[in-house]
């Protein structure tokens, strides 16, 4: 494993591993091929909108067990039209006390089965953070175990390892 990796965003080399992993768009606008997805859907980095389909992107964060910090995923969710509008309307404000709303995953994470389509709840945040996003506590998924429980060293590494073998 290397002790550096070049960042998927900022394009340049960092020393140490990867603390998260984000996906550009969410999935159903990613299949779009790319000439066609400029005209069908509107995105910028955190917001999308695919038809009468609306898109808020977050971070899924994962915490380590045996270390300070986490693992964040930068995943996209699906919400309802009232949620969206809700979120446009703080998004220049701190919305952190805002009452969590419901989405639904917007992209598979291969390491994780089933991820695509999983409700979730969405907490905003300030204008300077990302949305975070909790698995529902009767999700007994792997990924839903980990969010709650942390994650080894060794868990850790096998991310990395497997996020790698996607690319």
């Amino acid at each position: 494993m290397s002790d550096h990796f070049v960042c998927s965003v900022c394009g340049k080399e960092h020393v140490g591993l990867p603390t998260d992993h984000g996906y550009k768009l969410p999935d159903d606008v990613w299949a779009i091929p790319e000439p066609e997805r400029m005209t069908r859907a509107k995105f910028t980095p955190d917001l999308c909108q695919l038809g009468e389909r609306y898109f808020i992107r977050g971070v899924l964060r994962v915490p380590f067990s045996e270390a300070g910090g986490d693992f964040g995923w930068g995943v996209w969710t699906e919400v309802a039209w009232p949620t969206f509008e809700r979120y446009l309307k703080l998004y220049e404000e701190d919305a952190s006390a805002e009452p969590p709303h419901a989405g639904t995953l917007a992209n598979a994470i291969p390491i994780y089965e089933g991820t695509l389509g999983t409700p979730v709840l969405i907490q905003f945040q300030n204008q300077r953070s990302r949305p975070s996003i909790h698995l529902m506590r009767d999700d007994d998924s792997s990924l839903a175990v980990e969010q709650r429980n942390g994650i080894s060293n060794a868990r850790f590494h096998e991310i990395i390892d497997q996020i790698a073998s996607h690319r």
